[in-house]
């Protein structure tokens, strides 16, 4: 069954609105029960306690806007299974980053949790074979699978260190994936695409500067692994082969750059690469100058430039499709030489 462009958008605004409205009772019941996020550390940059479990709003947003879209449309035992198959290790995942939240959790045990989860995953899309495009070794499969939702769900999470940052890009890259998905008539990840678009856009009311609760890691988690999975779905039908790799790897350029960019610097300073600290993207943006509230828009607007080189690779693919490839490559190690100029500290 088929479905306009309208139903899609009309499916991603009453997400926006769900997600909208169910964020202040959640904040209430965060500052209730003193699920907060205290700035006891000197990189945190708040002055105010701001509550957690925003990450839940937007999980319940999205578990319901999708699960409801299913019962009202198009129901059936095979898209129960294939629509669980994402949600339902998103919400495993994001119970840990819940328990993380509210009681702490060292970086080795959540590590693990993320692989095994990806080692599910994995399983799961080539039983299915629901991959949007395989090798022809089912080892390489199941190794590259399970990296890019570890390195997805680690990325989004490190990324979630600025108000309104990971919530916005997070938006940005689903809308621009779910132009790609609908195009190519795969509707449960442009359902889904669009209902995290709409989700995120719907807590970024609350979490943008000064924002008034956070994702925490159950949100930045659930989103990771939303993320990773439908980006591994995707199947753009573009040839040869690196074209195609090429997009969901421009599409995640941002979130992967504030990585590289931090994990670098970290261990350029003999530090573990999982300790906190202000050396992110939007840190060094704010270093430079930049207020709070153009450090996000800033964020926004990288995400939005990789969004469109992945579409321009999806358009174009023969004619345009390697030098628009070239040109993001350039512009992106561009970007990682100069936040790296930026000092990590002060």
């Amino acid at each position: 069954m088929s479905y306009s462009i309208a139903q899609f958008f009309l499916l991603g605004f009453l997400t926006f609105a769900l997600v909208g409205l169910i964020t202040p009772p959640i904040r209430y019941l965060a500052l209730r029960f003193d699920a907060v996020d205290a700035p006891t550390l000197e990189r945190k940059a708040q002055k105010e306690p701001v509550p957690y479990l925003g990450g839940v709003a937007i999980a319940i947003g999205i578990i319901s806007a999708s699960y409801g879209a299913l019962i009202a449309t198009d129901f059936s035992l095979a898209a129960l299974k294939l629509a669980s198959s994402v949600l339902v290790p998103a919400i495993a995942i994001s119970a840990m980053g819940l328990w993380d939240d509210l009681r702490g959790l060292a970086p080795w045990p959540r590590l693990v949790a993320q692989t095994f989860t990806g080692i599910i995953v994995a399983v799961i899309l080539t039983v299915t074979d629901t991959m949007g495009f395989a090798f022809s070794n089912h080892i390489v499969n199941y190794a590259i699978t399970v990296l890019w939702i570890v390195g997805v769900c680690n990325s989004i999470n490190f990324f979630d260190n600025h108000d309104g940052g990971a919530a916005g890009t997070v938006a940005v890259i689903t809308f621009f994936l779910f132009f790609i998905a609908y195009d190519r008539q795969q509707v449960l990840v442009s359902a889904l695409a669009i209902v995290t678009a709409g989700a995120t856009a719907g807590f970024l009311i609350w979490n943008r500067t000064p924002a008034k609760i956070y994702m925490g890691d159950a949100g930045s988690l659930f989103l990771g692994i939303i993320v990773s999975v439908l980006t591994i779905r995707l199947s753009p039908g573009v040839i040869p082969t690196y074209k195609s790799l090429a997009i969901p790897l421009f599409l995640m350029a941002t979130p992967i750059l504030d990585t590289t960019v931090a994990v670098t610097s970290r261990l350029y300073r003999g530090i573990s690469p999982f300790q906190g600290g202000r050396d992110h993207l939007s840190h060094r943006l704010m270093r430079v100058g930049l207020n709070r509230r153009i450090t996000a828009f800033t964020l926004w607007a990288f995400a939005g430039f990789y969004g469109f080189v992945a579409l321009a690779i999806y358009i174009w693919p023969d004619t345009w499709g390697t030098q628009v490839i070239v040109l993001g490559a350039i512009a992106w190690v561009a970007q990682l030489i100069y936040f790296l100029r930026i000092p990590s500290e002060g």
